[in-house]
């Protein structure tokens, strides 16, 4: 029982934090559970169900307000929906050193892009198949490392040309299903502790909630962004000092 609350505990003061950001808090609760004990690979399913708990509603809710493109998120949300799943099931197969190191990288890189990126256009390959490709490598790599790939499709977009409002939106409605994809995945070859999944999701559901309702108080963002590339980097770091 202790193990639970230390667990709920990290969701919940994670999911504020990244969430008064802007972001899901699955890429920091990965490396924390696994520094806790927790198994990698179950680790990584319990960030992406904490992560689509959190997510799914703004993805109804974009919906609703009819502010989708839909021939813009279509081709990505059909190549993340097939190749994030191969990600997550390829795992079982790749030494699980190699996709810790890989993991060391993508947090390397999300925190340099919160404290440094700035999102701007190099060049301008739009269309459908550029779109398509995009979702099936992010979706890939995203199902393999057990995150959600936000992080990685909308720098990635942005920089192809393709419109930041427009990617953003997509983004958010066709991450939290890609994750889920990726969780039942991984839950059907990894053993699930349902009672922690529960207690996770609901801290993360809360957690997400408190720091949407604080970022409207006029709190800098940008602070906030490198308190969490902050943290990135100490996780980073810590799964370097593993390999050294």
């Amino acid at each position: 029982m202790s193990e639970y609350i230390l667990y709920g505990g990290v969701t919940f003061l994670l999911s504020i934090l990244f969430s008064m950001g802007g972001t899901g808090s699955g890429i920091a609760l990965i490396p924390l559970l696994t520094f806790l004990g927790v198994d990698f690979t179950f680790a990584k399913a319990v960030g992406l169900f904490a992560g689509a708990t959190t997510t799914i509603t703004s993805s109804i809710m974009n919906l609703k307000r009819k502010v989708l493109d839909i021939g813009f998120v279509w081709p990505i949300a059909l190549s993340m929906l097939i190749f994030a799943p191969i990600g997550a099931y390829s795992s079982r197969f790749i030494n699980e050193d190699i996709v810790k190191f890989l993991f060391m990288l993508l947090l390397f890189y999300s925190a340099t892009m919160m404290m440094f990126g700035k999102k701007r256009s190099l060049t301008k390959l739009t269309g459908r198949k550029v779109l398509f490709l995009v979702g099936a490598s992010v979706g890939y790599i995203a199902g393999l490392l057990g995150v959600g790939g936000g992080n990685l499709l909308i720098p990635m977009l942005v920089l192809l040309g393709f419109e930041p409002k427009k990617v953003a939106i997509a983004t958010s409605f066709v991450v939290p299903f890609s994750a889920l994809g990726s969780f039942f995945t991984y839950a059907s070859y990894v053993p699930m502790d349902w009672v922690l999944l529960a207690i996770v999701a609901l801290c993360a559901v809360v957690g997400g909630y408190i720091g949407n309702y604080l970022m409207h108080f006029k709190l800098e963002q940008k602070q906030i962004k490198k308190i969490m590339a902050a943290i990135l980097y100490l996780l980073a770091l810590k799964l370097l000092y593993h390999f050294l």
